[in-house]
């Protein structure tokens, strides 16, 4: 049930940051005459600022377990992803438009679905935003039972 509430979180977040990413992208490419798949890039770093702050203090935030890397490693984390995904979502709405001569606006539609789902969310979900997992001996745990980071583990005495 867990699993279910965080993939549905991170749906709601990735329609929401995926919606402005959009937007942006018709406005640029519409109202400023730029090629759609600069447009893509503008827009997804603007959806980007969007997602990354719904998924830190929302859809992966748990009160149980801290995450496995600081702020600074996430926000890292989470840019290669962006610019990964921007690369494929720009390359792949133009290959999707280019052959099968359709407006760009809906093959970025097509694009999206499958490039959210298949590359971000899981990226996302185990590197991005990962928790330490406690392990069932308990090795790695301070005094007060939290995990500790993986450059501070540390066995008990």
């Amino acid at each position: 049930m867990e699993r279910l509430k965080t993939f549905t979180k991170a749906q709601f977040s990735a329609m929401t940051g995926g919606a402005v990413d959009y937007m942006v992208m018709v406005f640029f490419t519409e109202f400023f005459h730029i090629h759609y798949t600069i447009s893509i890039a503008i827009g997804g770093i603007v959806g980007a600022v969007v997602n990354f702050t719904l998924n830190k203090s929302w859809t992966f935030k748990s009160k149980e377990l801290p995450y496995k890397s600081t702020g600074m490693h996430q926000l890292l984390k989470f840019a290669l992803v962006v610019t990964n995904s921007i690369v494929l979502k720009s390359s792949s709405t133009y290959l999707i438009t280019t052959i099968l001569n359709i407006d760009y606006k809906f093959s970025r539609i097509i694009t999206d679905l499958i490039i959210s789902i298949g590359f971000n969310y899981n990226l996302q979900k185990h590197w991005v935003f990962r928790k330490i997992s406690i392990p069932e001996n308990n090795i790695g745990l301070t005094e007060n039972k939290l995990p500790v980071a993986d450059n501070e583990c540390k066995l008990p005495d």
